[in-house]
């Protein structure tokens, strides 16, 4: 119960993570900018994040509304987050959160093959958005796995005949 508590935390603390990530993403993204602007990074990459930084920074200056969007991914991510805790607090009744997660990281693949050229996304970075949903499964899957075995151990141990009580005849 406690390695399966341990993956879980480890994949709630990377939702709230990508959800608290998501409200300053202007000063991030800038900061991105900065940092690999003049390193030895690809160019390719210096070149999409400093296009990034400027699309976010103009569409926040011109219609700061946009960015309500984010506002509303992060929230996503958090809420995700607190459905994780049915299964912390009760893996075998709550394993359906686990496969409900699955289904969200399988169904990241196809949105990013999708959206990805519809939105003028470089195919390299549609990739680092699918390792989300491949990188997420990993310990999903580790869980789920464990869940069922411990699944399958309550019920043996529901289903094994009790042992009879011994009565100890002592003199007195």
């Amino acid at each position: 119960m406690t390695k399966i508590r341990v993956w879980l935390v480890i994949f709630i603390v990377g939702l709230v993570a990508s959800g608290v990530t998501a409200f300053p993403l202007e000063h991030e993204v800038r900061w991105l900018h900065h940092l690999l602007d003049g390193s030895p990074a690809p160019q390719g990459l210096v070149d999409w994040i400093a296009r990034v930084d400027r699309g976010i920074t103009e569409t926040n200056d011109r219609y700061p509304f946009i960015m309500y969007g984010t506002d509303w991914l992060a929230f996503a991510h958090l809420v995700i987050a607190v459905a994780f805790w049915g299964p912390l607090r009760d893996p075998v009744r709550n394993i359906w959160v686990i496969e409900w997660g699955m289904i969200a990281c399988l169904g990241i693949v196809p949105l990013a093959l999708f959206a990805g050229p519809v939105r003028d996304i470089p195919f390299w970075w549609s990739l680092i958005d699918m390792s989300f949903g491949v990188f997420g499964i990993i310990p999903l899957l580790v869980v789920r796995r464990m869940i069922k075995r411990l699944a399958a151990s309550d019920a043996a141990d529901r289903t094994a005949p009790e042992k009879p009580l011994q009565v100890i005849h002592g003199a007195g």
